[in-house]
C-alpha cells in the first residue's frame, strides 16, 4: 500500500510539472516576437536661404516721375527691393525735369524718368551713368465725352493744330516734366506756339492736371498710367490714343558717383539691375489697376 501510495504521488508530482510546462509555452506564444528598434530618420536638409548682398549704404535716394509714385507702382516695387537687397528707398516724386535737376545737384543717387531726349543729354553731359530701359506705356489725349473740338481718333499732330484754334480750353503742366516735354515737341513739330486764354498752363503735377481739365471741360495730354488711376473718379476720356507718337519709355539712371563722389552708386546700381530683372519685370507686368495694365516691362 505504501508503495502505492509513493508511486501515486510520483505520477502526480510529472503530471503537475508537465502542466506548468504546457502553461508556460503558452503564455510564451501569446508574446509578439521582439522587433527591432528602427534605425533613427536621416536629418532632413534644409534648403540654403538667400543671403541678401551686403552693401555698407543701406540709404538710397531715388528722384522720379510722378507717375511711378501716384499710381502705386512704386508701393509694389520697392519693399521687393528691400527684400532682396536689404535697401531702403526714400522718393522724391516730382516732374522729370525736375528730377533731372536734383540729381544734377547731387541730391538723389539714381533717377527713374521718361524724355529720352532728356535722358540722354543727362548721361552725355556727366550727370548719369549706364541708362537702361525699363518700361513704357503711352500718352493720351483726354478730353470731355461730347468732344467740342471735334479730334477724337485724329493723329496727334492734326488734333493739337485743331486744339491751336482755341474752340475748347486745352490744360499744359507746363512744369518740365516727361508729359509736358512730349506736349512742347508735338507743338514745336507744328510750328505752332501755344498762347492766349485757351491754353493754360498750371505748372503742377499730372493729377492736378487732369484735375483742371476736368472741372473745365478740356484737354490734356497725359500718361495713362495716371488716367487709369483716377478714371473712376473724373468724367473726362480718352478721346486720342494709339498714335507712334504716344509712346512712353522710361528709363533708370544712377547718378554719376565721379561727379558726386557721396552718391550711393552701389545701391543705385543694384536698383538699376533689380527693376531691370526678370523678378523686376514680373513685378511691373503684374502691377494693374481696375484689372488694366499700367506698365509694361522692356
Amino acid at each position: 500500500m505504501l508503495r502505492n501510495w509513493k508511486k501515486s504521488f510520483f505520477v502526480l508530482v510529472l503530471v503537475s510539472l508537465f502542466a506548468i510546462t504546457l502553461f508556460g509555452c503558452g503564455q510564451g506564444a501569446d508574446e509578439p516576437a521582439p522587433q527591432p528598434s528602427p534605425d533613427p530618420a536621416p536629418p532632413v536638409e534644409q534648403p540654403e536661404q538667400p543671403q541678401q548682398p551686403q552693401f555698407e549704404n543701406t540709404n538710397l535716394i531715388l528722384a522720379t516721375t510722378t507717375s511711378t509714385n501716384d499710381t502705386g507702382l512704386l508701393d509694389e516695387l520697392l519693399p521687393a527691393f528691400k527684400d532682396k537687397t536689404g535697401i531702403d528707398v526714400s522718393v522724391i516724386s516730382v516732374g522729370t525735369g525736375q528730377a533731372m535737376e536734383i540729381a544734377r545737384n547731387g541730391d538723389a543717387d539714381v533717377i527713374l524718368v521718361h524724355a529720352r531726349p532728356a535722358e540722354d543729354q543727362f548721361v552725355e553731359e556727366g550727370y548719369g551713368v549706364n541708362r537702361r530701359d525699363v518700361m513704357y506705356n503711352d500718352f493720351v489725349v483726354l478730353g470731355p465725352e461730347s468732344d467740342p473740338a471735334g479730334i477724337a481718333g485724329m493723329p496727334i499732330e492734326e488734333a493739337f493744330a485743331i486744339l491751336a484754334e482755341g474752340s475748347a480750353p486745352f490744360i499744359s503742366r507746363g512744369d518740365n516734366s516727361g508729359t509736358h516735354q512730349k506736349e512742347v515737341a508735338v507743338w514745336n513739330s507744328l510750328g505752332i506756339e501755344p498762347s492766349g486764354s485757351w491754353y493754360m498752363s498750371i505748372g503742377k503735377g499730372m493729377g492736378d492736371t487732369i484735375n483742371t481739365a476736368d472741372e473745365m471741360l478740356g484737354y490734356a495730354l497725359a500718361d495713362r498710367g495716371t488716367f487709369i488711376s483716377m478714371e473712376r473718379n473724373i468724367d473726362v476720356v480718352i478721346v486720342l490714343e494709339g498714335d507712334e507718337i504716344l509712346l512712353n519709355p522710361y528709363g533708370v539712371i544712377p547718378v554719376n558717383p565721379d561727379l558726386h563722389s557721396h552718391v550711393n552708386f552701389a545701391g543705385a546700381e543694384a536698383f538699376a539691375e533689380f527693376i531691370t530683372s526678370e523678378e523686376g519685370k514680373a513685378v511691373i507686368n503684374g502691377f494693374k489697376l481696375e484689372g488694366k495694365q499700367l506698365f509694361f516691362a522692356q
